[in-house]
């Protein structure tokens, strides 16, 4: 079995600092793999150690910053089994649909695949759209926010849990399948991981055709800060209560 794990490479959010006029500089942020996309590669990584012969492939389309040596190591380092990259400026702010398509023909390019698992969202935008778009692309079924899966006999089942009831959904292989955070806690990796994380293949191609974006960034600022009241209330009596219930009322 062959699974794909697409992962974004964003900025640490830690790095990014917020100046007056509310714009982002990003100077100093350094690229790191999308949380959610981590929990997509342990999942990925838990069904391929059912099976002797399944590898992990992980992709990633992003500017060409994200070619850096450490960040391809510690992605390998959690289980993968290769890396494929696509790190090229033309591909530096591409739109959900845009990125779906490079992915898939980047998917299309690294071999056959099974089964193709996507994190529930990226850490910086979260359109949790990719994951749909991707399958649209390569004309495959889709499922979404899988809280579990597991692979038999040709087929995904996952379980979705919705407000009111647990979903459980089956579909033919190849699918993607995108799993929320619960579904799998990265696993930490050790010196002897780190160690053969150094011989396992990395690829680095450029981009060929990047399809004509869909969606236009005007701007990007930082929400305004509010300044807190900094109220204190005395609720050692009823009337100590009832003032804070009617200042939490009064601010919802």
């Amino acid at each position: 079995m062959n699974i794909v794990v697409p992962v974004k490479i964003v900025l640490d959010d830690q790095d990014i600092v917020v100046n007056a006029d509310g714009s982002l500089d990003e100077s100093k942020a350094r690229p790191v793999p999308s949380s959610y996309d981590l929990n997509a590669l342990e999942v990925a990584v838990r069904l391929a150690e059912g099976d002797p012969e399944a590898k992990v492939t992980v992709v990633s389309v992003g500017a060409s910053y994200i070619d850096d040596s450490k960040l391809k190591k510690g992605i390998l380092a959690r289980g993968a089994d290769k890396i494929v990259m696509v790190a090229d400026d033309k591909c530096g702010d591409l739109d959900a649909w845009q990125t779906a398509n490079m992915l898939a023909a980047t998917v299309a390019g690294a071999g056959g695949f099974d089964l193709i698992v996507c994190g529930d969202g990226s850490a910086d935008n979260y359109a949790q759209q990719v994951d749909v778009q991707l399958a649209a692309a390569l004309h495959i079924p889709v499922i979404t926010a899988a809280a579990t899966v597991v692979v038999q006999d040709g087929m995904v089942q996952c379980d979705r849990v919705l407000e009111t009831c647990v979903q459980t959904v089956k579909a033919d292989l190849p699918a993607v399948v995108s799993v929320v955070p619960d579904a799998a806690v990265p696993r930490i990796a050790g010196m002897k991981d780190i160690l053969a994380a150094g011989k396992k293949p990395a690829e680095v191609v450029p981009a060929t055709d990047v399809a004509q974006a869909s969606v236009e960034t005007v701007e990007v600022k930082a929400p305004e800060q509010v300044d807190r009241r900094q109220e204190i209330f005395d609720v050692s009596d009823e009337g100590g209560v009832a003032s804070f219930v009617r200042a939490l009322r009064a601010a919802l």
